[in-house]
């Protein structure tokens, strides 16, 4: 699991971005390591989920995050657990090292 804040980076939070950028090309790498076995390595960006933590920000805060998503809310748990469990399933066979954004349209590449 990586973040959108690895492929934007965030301000105050530059170790959070490094680690998420760090997980991003891990996946990359890793999946082209693994390409010649049944193993898949693809990583998942996500920008603001409706979680507890996203709840401990001020109104104003989560108000920003949902005015830069084109979708203009915040995403669900149950969202991320979908792309998670398609990414796991048999049915995910022609991707491996690949970042899904799941970001309500916020990434801009």
């Amino acid at each position: 699991m990586a973040s959108v804040a690895g492929k934007e980076g965030f301000p105050n939070l530059a170790a959070y971005s490094c680690a998420s950028a760090g997980i991003i090309a891990f996946s990359k790498s890793l999946g082209m390591e693994l390409a010649d076995t049944p193993i898949r390595v693809n990583s998942i960006a996500p920008s603001a989920i409706d979680t507890d933590m996203i709840r401990q920000f001020s109104p104003q805060a989560i108000e920003g995050m949902v005015a830069r998503t084109a979708l203009r809310r915040l995403g669900t748990s149950e969202e991320v657990a979908e792309l998670v469990a398609w990414l796991s399933s048999d049915a995910c066979t022609f991707s491996t090292g690949a970042v899904f954004d799941l970001s309500g349209g916020r990434a801009t590449y």
